[in-house]
């Protein structure tokens, strides 16, 4: 019974309503504490984006276009990845792109930008070139002008040039009339059958080529040389023209008496035969001259100093001759000093005698 009892007193009991917290009043200091933390983060965000600067260059080129290129695409040096583009902009007839490079890469202060396409659907990535080998690196916050990059031929580009060929060639342009068909049927007739002949052309063409290159310093230098000689024959311009004028004066006096000259000429020539069988007639004689003509020269050096004495003295001698002459009694007219013969009149000096060298 008791039991019954407790078991119907379990279930008959009342459930107590749920207690009803007040709210609490919100502390200050917390909220100032995260306000302040949350300040502290973004202070050192902001200092380590501002130190991490230190190891990268921004840099800005200008390209003509800048097809396929976009913030994010590579930027190359040697074909390994250097840095990014932030970012493409269009700037009137040009594009800027802003790009940043690491700190470190090897890039030359004049380095130039290009676009490169590795394939035909692939994105495009800037390339710098030269590599740095010495010198000064760029700069931070260089630019790059536009004379120092290229952007690549695009297709479209490329059709449209070729459609333009064609339509310059077609039946609406130079081929109106046919000629360009006849200049190609001309030039099939006459390379017809030509053909080892040509490569060969084509091969010593390539060796002309290798071969100047190989000279390039020769060749270079023979050009210079021309350049000096016709500017001085531009400086001297009135002379050069005089002188052509006296060859043409000249070439024409030749071309006038050719018939002279050819005769002088055949004249000459038997002339010369002549003389050629007369010393092979008389070379015995000959060579007996030249060996006695020897010792008569030996003579006349040996009295060089009395035949240059006879050489002063007979001028006076013939003046002194003519002058006694008397023309109307063709007689030579003189009177003798009596006095020169003298026992005092100083004695003349002998002549030298044959025997004595060099005349003394």
């Amino acid at each position: 019974m008791a039991e019954k009892t407790r078991k119907m007193g379990k279930a008959t009991k009342v459930a107590r309503p749920p207690r009803v917290r007040k709210p609490r009043k919100a502390n200050p200091w917390i909220a100032r504490g995260a306000l302040l933390a949350v300040v502290a983060i973004v202070v050192a965000a902001g200092t380590w984006a501002i130190a991490g600067r230190g190891d990268v260059r921004r840099l800005t080129a200008y390209f003509t276009a800048a097809v396929g290129l976009y913030p994010g695409s590579d930027v190359r040096v040697l074909g390994v990845q250097v840095g990014t583009v932030d970012s493409v902009t269009p700037q009137g007839a040009s594009v800027r792109v802003e790009m940043t490079v690491d700190a470190e890469a090897p890039i030359p202060a004049d380095a130039n930008a290009l676009v490169v396409t590795p394939s035909l659907v692939s994105d495009r990535y800037v390339q710098l070139s030269p590599v740095w080998t010495a010198g000064d690196k760029i700069a931070d916050g260089a630019v790059i002008p536009v004379p120092r990059t290229q952007v690549p031929v695009e297709l479209d580009e490329l059709f449209a040039s070729l459609d333009r060929l064609t339509t310059a060639l077609g039946p609406d342009g130079a081929n109106a009339d046919g000629a360009l068909s006849e200049l190609l049927r001309t030039g099939a007739e006459y390379l017809g059958g030509n053909g080892a002949a040509t490569g060969q052309t084509i091969r010593d063409l390539g060796d002309l080529a290798r071969t100047l290159n190989g000279s390039q310093e020769d060749l270079f230098a023979t050009i210079d040389g021309l350049h000096k000689f016709t500017a001085m024959l531009a400086k001297n311009d009135e002379q050069v023209r005089e002188v052509n004028e006296q060859l043409a004066i000249v070439t024409e006096f030749l071309v006038n008496e050719r018939t002279t000259f050819d005769q002088a000429l055949s004249e000459l020539a038997s002339a010369l035969e002549t003389v050629e069988v007369f010393i092979r007639d008389n070379r015995a004689l000959l060579k007996s001259n030249v060996e006695k003509l020897t010792g008569v020269t030996q003579v006349l050096v040996d009295q060089r100093a009395s035949l240059a004495e006879a050489l002063d003295t007979v001028p006076n001698a013939l003046t002194n001759l003519l002058g006694a002459y008397d023309p109307a009694t063709r007689t030579i007219d003189g009177r003798a000093n009596l006095t020169e013969f003298s026992a005092s009149a100083p004695r003349a000096f002998p002549l030298p005698a044959t025997d004595d060298p060099g005349g003394r």
